[in-house]
């Protein structure tokens, strides 16, 4: 009976794995599904809080509440230190995620039919790029969340190694493998040697060739998406009377999964309708307002979220925004999100080539690029990885479940 578990807490998904012979590493969390989305609802109507799936329901039908999504996305950052108000109540940022990760917990062992005490945590190559002393910081605030949840023993491995633990399970001889782990927060690489051998080694340092990360996720894609092709009908871009441009700040913190809520406070409710006097746009300003006033940020951000998904399989997507009142559905092309996120993707692929150049590997000498992290299906981001090493053949991961299935493996070697 394993104690110990993996335990992957991502931006948008989270996982918990444990290694039982005979049986997928990966527990059942919410409807026998391995995934928890990392959201929690707090249900004022009930005073009750849901997490996950049965978060997002609650929020969709229209309870009162406070929805909080993207919860890690506050590591690294100044607002963990922070609070935010809960049904009249002061709720530490710290806290919230304690409550979460402990969620995560109860849920695994009720899976598991055993407690668990130590983890293995997954964490980004960089919490915050170019500062390490803020980087340290931010795992050494998520070890004391997991402490607080109950784990008693925490030991932390790079998200991309975790996934590479998983391919190597899977694989039969010798290759050079590129991880590719595009989350909702990071992208982050390893370039690892791996083979049936080397996986029984207790000490791998001599194995990773080089590790590299750059702060750009799936949420940073729906943000861009989101203030490309939806927040101009919202205003942004539009003029005041003065002819200065409409505070753009509001569109950005509604256009983040992490600061939505913001828009939400008394204070920013007086300000909007001050600058409502003097647009010239009123119809645009009005749908902000509307939106503002029935707390519906994150169902715009759901829907932009599912506008992205769509965009990896198909060439144009029509959005249904009928609480914008439109007279009809956007649509939106997958060259326009492209276009959205180019900037992004560059730095990507920056990231990717300064990780086979500091490893001193040449492009042609990788097997494999492995992708994981949801947010790897987007298409332009695989091209530009792909179009760096020629040679290399793509193989795709479980998206949502590689880094948790190898922390559980990483688990039985660090703790037994």
């Amino acid at each position: 009976m394993a104690l110990a578990c993996g335990l992957d807490f991502g931006t948008s998904n989270s996982t918990v794995g444990c290694v039982r012979p005979g049986q997928t590493a990966l527990l059942a969390l919410e409807d026998g599904k391995p995934t928890l989305p990392s959201v929690v609802f707090f249900n004022a109507d009930e005073d009750a809080v849901y997490y996950g799936r049965a978060a997002l329901a609650n929020y969709l039908a229209g309870y009162e509440g406070r929805l909080m999504r993207s919860l890690k996305s506050l590591l690294g950052t100044s607002l963990i230190d922070g609070q935010t108000e809960v049904q009249g109540r002061a709720l530490p940022y710290r806290d919230l995620l304690a409550q979460f990760i402990g969620e995560l917990k109860r849920r695994a062992e009720r899976a598991a039919g055993h407690a668990l005490s130590s983890a293995v945590i997954g964490r980004p190559v960089f919490f915050v790029d170019g500062n390490a002393a803020a980087d340290h910081l931010a795992e050494a605030t998520l070890g004391e969340v997991a402490h607080a949840a109950g784990f008693s023993e925490i030991a932390f491995q790079f998200e991309p190694i975790a996934a590479a633990f998983d391919y190597e399970s899977q694989i039969d001889r010798e290759e050079l493998v590129l991880i590719a782990d595009i989350g909702g927060g990071t992208s982050d690489f390893s370039l690892v040697r791996l083979s049936p051998a080397r996986a029984r080694k207790s000490d791998r340092r001599d194995d990773i060739l080089g590790n590299g990360g750059v702060h750009i996720g799936g949420t940073d894609f729906d943000k861009y998406l989101s203030l490309t092709a939806v927040m101009p009908l919202l205003g942004l871009g539009s003029r005041m009377k003065n002819q200065t441009e409409v505070p753009s700040s509001y569109y950005f913190n509604l256009a983040t999964w992490h600061t939505i809520n913001q828009l939400y406070t008394q204070k920013i409710w007086l300000q909007l309708k001050d600058v409502y006097r003097d647009v010239c746009e009123r119809d645009k300003f009005e749908r902000l307002l509307n939106l503002v006033e029935q707390r519906a940020g994150h169902w715009l951000a759901i829907k932009v979220e599912e506008a992205k998904i769509a965009l990896s399989d198909t060439p144009q997507v029509a959005l249904h925004l009928e609480r914008l009142a439109l007279e009809q559905a956007l649509t939106i092309k997958r060259a326009d999100f492209d276009a959205s996120i180019a900037r992004m993707v560059t730095g990507v692929e920056t990231t990717v080539a300064g990780v086979l150049r500091d490893a001193g590997v040449a492009a042609d000498a990788v097997d494999t690029v492995f992708f994981t992290g949801g947010s790897s299906g987007v298409q332009s981001l695989r091209d530009r990885i792909g179009a760096l090493l020629p040679a290399a053949r793509r193989v795709e991961g479980d998206l949502f479940g590689s880094i948790g299935a190898g922390l559980a493996l990483d688990a039985v070697r660090k703790f037994g």
